[in-house]
């Protein structure tokens, strides 16, 4: 199993979720048991020989990841949701999107300071939404160890507000 065979699973879906996007659908890849755990063997192996304490999925695709990843690497699992989805206190961070903005929210105590995260999610793209969510890790009082994502669009230059974090992609388009 190779990460050509993986990249070569994601289909493009022209025109979704509007006209003039070619969106990369993910789920072949999950429907591949084979793939899907190569993948996430994959995401994990830079942390394997490092102290992590919990991986922090960002919703709802990072979940995929994250939980998974958090099961290979014996450590806990952390929920960045958007907001209200939360039961317990949070803290909230706003970020822009392209047409708005957004926000995510962490459970005040899903880590702790000293504690070492790796961040994962599906998708690298503008990265506002990463940043935001390695913001709350940090105003938790915890360290982002690294980010993580299964795909970097590259064209959208998302590394940039990324800049002070290990940012490591899988598959580059």
């Amino acid at each position: 199993m190779s990460i050509e065979q993986i990249k070569n699973a994601i289909r493009d879906i022209p025109d979704f979720p509007k006209k003039g996007i070619l969106f990369k659908d993910i789920t072949p890849v999950l429907q591949d048991a084979d793939l899907f755990r190569e993948t996430i063997h994959l995401l994990c192996e830079p942390y394997r020989n490092s102290t992590i304490h919990a991986v922090a999925g960002v919703e709802s695709r990072g979940f995929i990841f994250g939980g998974a990843m958090a099961l290979q690497l014996g450590c806990a699992f952390v929920p960045i949701r958007k907001p209200g989805k939360l039961p317990y206190k949070t803290y909230r961070e706003e970020y822009e999107l392209e047409y708005g903005s957004d926000a995510l929210e962490i459970h005040r105590d899903a880590v702790a300071g000293g504690q070492r995260i790796v961040l994962v999610d599906d998708l690298l793209a503008t990265g506002g939404t990463a940043l935001a969510a390695a913001k709350l890790i940090e105003n938790c009082g915890a360290e982002v160890a690294g980010i993580r994502f299964f795909i970097e669009l590259s064209f959208l230059n998302g590394l940039e507000k990324l800049d002070r974090y290990k940012v490591d992609s899988l598959i580059r388009f």
